[in-house]
């Protein structure tokens, strides 16, 4: 009994000892495996003998343990083994026996995860005793047994718990204690007796798992499901093995530096939407996508032109230009007749190259000149345009046709005519499809009038810009007429 207690302390404390000492893996190595073991030790006869004499057994089985995803699992066992259990008693005649055994039988083994490399288990069953006892001194058979005082073959129970240490990912090392118990006296001989007799075993041996699945990088998903066999530990996946992509740009979350980006949005490696010009506009909002390094732009990414001038800030030599004033491709007034008195503020446009002018660019005479009457500015003749879609845009899509140039180029002279007034662009769509489409269709087509008229010198912030859709219909959506009325572009003059 000594040795059973100090074998069963060391396989607790082994156990411990490296469960405490490795890292945690979610998927149970031995899942769906089945295994092939020999084993080796030790047998203790408890019978009417007072003397443990210790013997050998030798013992084979093949497991197969269900799949799992926790840390335990249950297996079905079979197992065979043969050997021999020995007793001394000196008031018995013999002192000695030494009874030969053969078993097999079948149970349930229950396994623990206790590290990354140790097993605990519980097995439980039963199995069938061929038993033949006989005199330790001269091999002859006892008495009783002689006699057919009894059947030598009869139903035990089996109990064992142990341990297995994996060596690697198919073989592992084995320590285990176990008990076989008999429903009688028999395996001595002695037919009476208090107590029925029973055998205790130490082992040790070596498993080989064949026909397993793997989980390689320890997410929880066996390698045989995995796609995504190399995940680092601790991120989160799905249910294929994969790192979460919860924006879907193509970077994992636990990679991603920006974790909101829009569906269909192009991101760098970080996860980041693209800003190829680097002005800190995304290239997804940016309409003016190469801006130099360096250059204040606003929210569309396009370079502040605070004068509205159409020269951009950072290349205007005249950054404070008056509002209409026409200027050249320095930003500065226009001075056509080079008289050094710009376009808007001479009176005298003609002046011969070289003559001494006025401040009003006007030659100095002696008499006075009649006074010239300045023009008024004239109010926008156009307070509202509507583009059909049908004609000015592209089947479906945001692209402007040349259809609708000239109607636009006439606002552009009166925007210009009127540099303080502000215009407001709506697109409208029919009630053909989803809601969000014709919003996104109406959006696009608002921008591609927007950016025309900002590659013609209009400033971005005389404008606001709306995606209506399907509302405000002007006319029926049950007829093509109407419908086709309803698919338009509105600019009206704010004020």
């Amino acid at each position: 009994m000594r040795i059973l207690f100090t074998a069963l302390i060391f396989i607790s404390f082994t156990v411990n000892y490296f469960s405490q000492n490795t890292d945690k893996i979610y998927y149970h190595a031995f899942s769906g495996t089945t295994v092939m073991t020999f084993e080796g030790g030790t047998t203790l006869g408890m019978t009417t003998y007072k003397e443990i004499h210790p013997e050998y057994l030798g013992s084979a089985s093949l497991e197969y343990f269900f799949p799992t995803f926790t840390k335990s699992s249950f297996g079905i066992r079979l197992f065979g083994g043969t050997g021999f259990i020995a007793g001394k008693d000196a008031t018995k005649t013999p002192e000695l026996f030494r009874t030969t055994i053969t078993f097999g039988g079948a149970g349930f083994t229950y396994i623990l995860q206790a590290g990354q490399k140790v097993f605990p288990y519980f097995f439980a069953g039963g199995s069938y005793l061929w038993f033949d006892p006989r005199s330790g001194e001269d091999n002859s058979r006892l008495p009783n047994n002689a006699s057919g005082a009894y059947s030598r073959q009869e139903f035990n129970f089996n109990s064992e718990i142990g341990t297995r240490f994996l060596l690697t990912e198919n073989l592992s090392f084995n320590l285990n204690g176990g008990v076989q118990i008999s429903p009688h006296n028999y395996l001595d001989d002695n037919i009476a007796g208090p107590k029925n007799d029973l055998f205790f075993h130490i082992s040790a041996g070596f498993s080989f798992a064949f026909f397993s699945d793997r989980d390689s990088d320890g997410d929880g998903i066996p390698d045989s499901k995995d796609k995504c066999s190399n995940t680092p530990s601790g991120v989160k996946i799905d249910e294929f093995g994969c790192p979460i992509d919860s924006d879907g740009d193509g970077v994992p979350d636990f990679l991603d530096k920006c974790p909101n980006t829009p569906k269909n949005v192009t991101v760098n490696k970080d996860g980041c939407p693209l800003d190829t010009d680097g002005d800190g506009v995304p290239d997804y909002l940016d309409i003016c996508p190469n801006t130099p390094p360096g250059v204040k732009v606003d929210d569309l990414g396009c370079p502040f032109d605070l004068d509205g001038d159409g020269v951009p800030d950072y290349l205007d030599k005249c950054p404070n230009t008056p509002h209409n004033v026409e200027v050249d491709e320095n930003g500065c007034p226009k001075d056509s007749d080079h008289d050094g008195v710009p376009d808007y503020l001479d009176k005298c446009p003609n002046t011969p190259f070289g003559t001494k002018v006025d401040s009003n660019g006007c030659p100095v005479i002696t008499e006075t000149p009649k006074p010239v009457e300045i023009p008024k500015v004239a109010e926008p003749p156009i307070k509202e345009l509507v583009l059909s879609a049908g004609t000015n845009f592209a089947i479906g899509k945001a692209d402007l046709l040349p259809a609708a140039f000239p109607d636009l180029n006439k606002l552009i002279r009166i925007m210009r005519e009127n540099p303080v007034s502000r215009w407001s662009i709506e697109g409208y769509t029919d009630n053909t499809g989803s809601q969000k489409k014709n919003k996104q269709i109406s959006l696009e087509r608002a921008k591609s009038v927007l950016n025309y008229f900002v590659s013609k010198g209009i400033p971005r912030n005389r404008f606001e810009i709306k995606g209506m859709g399907r509302a405000n219909p002007v006319a029926s959506n049950k007829t093509e007429a109407g419908r086709s009325k309803n698919r338009r572009v509105v600019i009206k003059n704010i004020y």
